[in-house]
């Protein structure tokens, strides 16, 4: 029986977007990582039996109808969902899977707040958390979590049809997991990966350290403003301004060219094949890493990526107990990634059960549906790295002039007559290439 499932993810695995539609149109989602786990959610998922959909996190009252009649059920990959300034969206979400007849089936959600689970930063949210496990419940056999926080916090709440399944992300590859240290320790002229949450400014000591101490290293940011900062200089209200994390055109990773950013997952593993390590605070700039072969260590700075960790037994450290002075070569001599690759099998079947307990297929079970599926990525030509706009070639800067003049032309079409230039889309162009550039196309 052909199976018509409808997916929440922001883009399809194999849609192919430039970095400036990217951004315009916030297809990351905020943050690149969401890609990773709702694209691995397509693959495991891609039976031959199935037709996938990515709804591009579009929840619309008015749609219930509509999904009810073309899909046979709403698969939902989350984050970091029950969090305070996520409540609104996740009402606007139950309100839709209150109206759905189909299945609902949510692959991974987990808590945020501190290291802790601090129950009492929760309690605000537990009327809306309540609502969204009562409608998901009502139309399937159990919820899928992150890890042991978000399980224990549910069951506080009074819901005990709970499966700690961990993240799809982790099992792109099945249940096979090839990482391996493949060097006996780490030099200064290594290939180092760093990843950062611009919020958390303890690390702007040990970006500076690392900075200074491996010539290779590279910084992979994630988020979307900084996506737009590498394609289109500061924003307005950030221009001439400096910061010991690199969000900033004026910080050494972006005037030395050591920043890179990818748009979508593919790119960026295959990138990350060639180092040596990665580490720092992003839970998915991790994963990434450990999905291309290569060691990582994660900084975990909150109950989301604590309790990932811990259960996949990634390599971690506290982000609180991190001293302002370590080395990666430190971080590297102490993972051991022993615990991770002798479990994953096991955790790899946990999640093939939770996926049949709802009646859902598993590629890596169906023939050569898991080999089709990378045969299409590997024949799909995905855009490369972005890089900080001093670094970048003059052919990619004109295109991306002839972009913005194509988006500048569109909204003046759909603008009503006197109707001022969009000094939006012009500043974008005044930002995004030097002037002699600019120069010469004008003439």
């Amino acid at each position: 029986m052909h199976q018509r499932i409808l997916m929440r993810a922001r883009k399809g695995p194999f849609d192919v977007n430039s970095p400036e539609e990217t951004f315009e149109r916030n297809l990351i989602g905020e943050n690149a990582g969401n890609l990773v786990f709702s694209h691995a959610a397509n693959k495991l998922l891609a039976t031959r039996a199935a037709t996938i959909t990515p709804n591009g996190f579009t929840v619309n009252m008015r749609d219930s109808d509509r999904i009810n009649e073309e899909y046979d059920v709403f698969v939902v990959p989350l984050a970091n969902a029950f969090r305070r300034s996520y409540a609104h969206r996740l009402d606007a979400m139950s309100r839709l899977i209150e109206r759905l007849k189909i299945p609902v089936v949510v692959l991974g959600v987990g808590v945020q707040t501190n290291v802790d689970g601090d129950r009492e930063y929760l309690r605000p949210i537990d009327d809306q958390v309540s609502r969204f496990c009562r409608a998901v419940l009502d139309r399937s056999p159990s919820i899928g979590v992150r890890g042991e926080i978000t399980a224990d916090y549910l069951r506080t709440i009074g819901f005990s049809n709970v499966d700690v399944i961990g993240c799809p992300s982790m099992f792109l590859h099945g249940d096979t997991l090839p990482v391996d240290k493949r060097k006996t320790f780490i030099g200064p002229y290594d290939r180092i990966a760093l990843t950062v949450s611009p919020y958390v400014k303890s690390m702007a000591q040990i970006i500076k350290t690392h900075h200074q101490r491996y010539e290779n290293l590279r910084y992979i940011p994630q988020d979307l403003k900084t996506l737009g900062t590498l394609l289109f200089g500061d924003s307005p209200e950030d221009r001439g301004k400096s910061s010991e994390i690199p969000i900033h055109t004026t910080h050494p990773l972006f005037t030395e060219d050591k920043v890179r950013m990818f748009v979508d997952p593919w790119t960026w593993i295959d990138y990350l094949s060639g180092f040596d390590f990665n580490f720092g605070t992003r839970i998915h700039g991790t994963i990434v890493s450990l999905l291309a072969g290569t060691p990582g260590f994660l900084f975990a700075h909150d109950s989301r990526t604590l309790e990932l960790a811990r259960y996949f037994e990634i390599p971690h450290r506290v982000m609180r107990d991190v001293p302002a002075d370590v080395d990666a070569a430190q971080l590297y001599d102490e993972a051991d990634y022993s615990g991770m690759v002798n479990g994953h099998k096991q955790r790899y079947e946990t999640m093939i059960q939770f996926l049949n307990k709802h009646d859902l297929g598993n590629s890596f079970n169906d023939a050569d549906s898991a080999a089709v599926f990378d045969a299409t990525r590997q024949a799909t030509a995905f855009p490369p790295a972005v890089r900080p706009a001093l670094a970048t070639s003059p052919e990619v800067l004109v295109k991306r002039i002839e972009w913005l003049r194509d988006q500048e032309a569109a909204l003046r079409e759909q603008a009503p007559p006197k109707t001022a230039r969009p000094e939006r889309i012009r500043t974008r162009i005044k930002k995004a290439v030097p002037g002699s550039v600019r120069r010469m196309l004008n003439r």
